[in-house]
């Protein structure tokens, strides 16, 4: 995926084009762009350059800003800090845990209102990327509900809600950006605040945007004979045409 950047010709276009013009379309429209690494890598490469070289200023924030969009939660960027000071220096550390505890302050975005939950690692072999599970009701007790939350470029695989009678899923967007397909038919972009409703025996697969988080509540419409019959992944060249 290649960066738009206009940060450099928004500050210094006027002043240096030049190194506004190497700023946007080099810097970020060629290396970072770059298919070698992740932008999670790249980000968390950048910060840890940034606190060796004792450079946590506002560069430092926006790349702190940038890395929690490229997927770099809460807790790896404290582990990350924590490993860095041994190398880059107590007090750099010290600076840089000033400025992530501001960035990350509202770290409840990820999983919206409802949680984060923990790694979906039940289901994750039905998933590309990684993505989390919050149970919100027992299902033993009353309609299953849970918050599903997906890293950018998270989406799961094309699967089919089966039942005899009923059945199905309503999924309600709490946060971030996502996608939702059906088979055949074109992906629709979800924000905070859509509803889709998944009939039984319908092929769809749902996910994030490549470079936003996305939560959901999955609701499970009640049926009879329920179940999730689970197919192939969502290829790279379908989810990168998006």
């Amino acid at each position: 995926m290649k960066i738009k950047q206009t940060a450099g010709r928004d500050a210094l276009g006027e002043f240096a084009p030049k190194f506004a013009q190497l700023n946007d379309d080099i810097l970020f429209g060629e290396v970072w762009s770059r298919e070698g690494l992740s932008l999670k890598t790249r980000s968390m490469l950048t910060l840890t350059t940034l606190v060796a070289k004792g450079l946590v200023d506002n560069s430092f924030s926006y790349h702190l800003q940038t890395a929690k969009k490229n997927g770099v939660t809460k807790s790896e960027i404290a582990e990350i800090l924590t490993h860095i000071a041994f190398y880059a220096g107590w007090p750099n550390a010290w600076a840089a845990f000033r400025i992530a505890k501001e960035v990350y302050s509202d770290d409840g975005v990820y999983g919206g209102i409802f949680g984060l939950g923990k790694p979906n690692v039940e289901y994750a072999k039905y998933f590309v990327g990684k993505s989390y599970l919050n149970p919100l009701t027992d299902p033993k007790q009353t309609v299953f509900m849970a918050n599903v939350t997906f890293e950018p470029k998270c989406r799961n695989n094309w699967h089919i809600h089966k039942a005899e009678q009923g059945g199905g899923q309503i999924i309600l967007c709490s946060d971030g950006q996502g996608w939702y397909q059906e088979w055949g038919q074109p992906a629709r972009k979800l924000s905070a605040g859509d509803v889709v409703h998944i009939p039984a025996g319908v092929k769809h697969w749902h996910g994030a945007t490549k470079d936003s988080w996305f939560s959901h509540i999955a609701v499970e419409c009640p049926g009879v004979n329920t179940s999730t019959e689970w197919l192939e992944p969502v290829t790279e060249e379908q989810y990168s045409n998006l």
